[in-house]
């Protein structure tokens, strides 16, 4: 007989199971076992910003294009490195090369005008205290786009470790309810998988390169949320 209970996310099956926990280890269970799924979040302050930007440059030729975007990549690159940005902190993430058309309304026709290159490329900043002159200083040197910033935290391993610890209290305190319920006075765990996730609650919105004569670009770098979710299989005892 089979009997299987569903509440709260967990699966209680009244029946001996058998547990695969990483390559060839099977863990035989002699009494019902119950499966749960458990997140717990910690939100902290960020320490460390990625925003991308570039230039896009035309031309009547694709040389031309891409040799006038070579300049002024190289002069926000430059700009970038002046600003203490480390060269292992910036990253091109692409160069785009396209033909460029105009909408002739008369002809209702598309008309070859020339070529467009775009070059783009990724920045991490460590000092987020600086982050918004670092984003009015990269248009200033001809960056034609920006997008971000992305918050994160450089070494989250002990704002992971509590959520985990969090989350391994949930379930245990979960599963010695359900072991409870059923006449049982404790359980064991079988086996543990575990996700790991980040949240950031301050998106920063597409800005061009008119904000280049305003004041510093506002910058609230908000909290980060570390998700640690566990799948844990627990078998109950007497």
């Amino acid at each position: 007989m089979k009997l299987s209970l569903l509440m709260a996310g967990a699966a209680l099956t009244m029946v001996p199971a058998t547990f695969a926990h990483a390559a060839n280890v099977q863990i035989t269970a002699q009494n019902p076992v119950i499966e749960l799924s458990v997140s717990e979040q910690v939100d902290s302050a960020p320490d460390t910003a990625m925003f991308s930007t570039g230039v896009e440059t035309k031309a009547k030729t694709a040389t031309e294009a891409l040799r006038q975007n070579s300049v002024q990549a190289r002069a926000v690159i430059d700009r970038l490195k002046s600003l203490g940005i480390a060269e292992k902190d910036i990253q091109t993430t692409g160069i785009n090369l396209r033909a460029d058309y105009d909408y002739d309304q008369q002809s209702r026709e598309n008309r070859f005008v020339g070529y467009v290159v775009s070059n783009q490329v990724s920045a991490t900043v460590h000092d987020i205290s600086k982050l918004g002159k670092i984003l009015d200083a990269v248009v200033s040197s001809g960056a034609t786009n920006l997008n971000g910033p992305t918050f994160s935290i450089d070494d989250d391993s002990k704002v992971k470790e509590v959520a985990r610890e969090r989350a391994l209290a949930t379930a245990k305190a979960r599963a010695m309810s359900y072991a409870r319920s059923e006449g049982y006075t404790g359980v064991r765990v079988l086996s543990i998988n575990e996700g790991i996730s980040n949240q950031s609650y301050a998106p920063m919105p597409r800005m061009k390169n008119e904000m280049a004569d305003s004041a510093s670009a506002p910058v609230e770098p908000g909290q980060v949320g570390t998700v640690v979710s566990l799948s844990i299989t627990y078998e109950m005892t007497r």
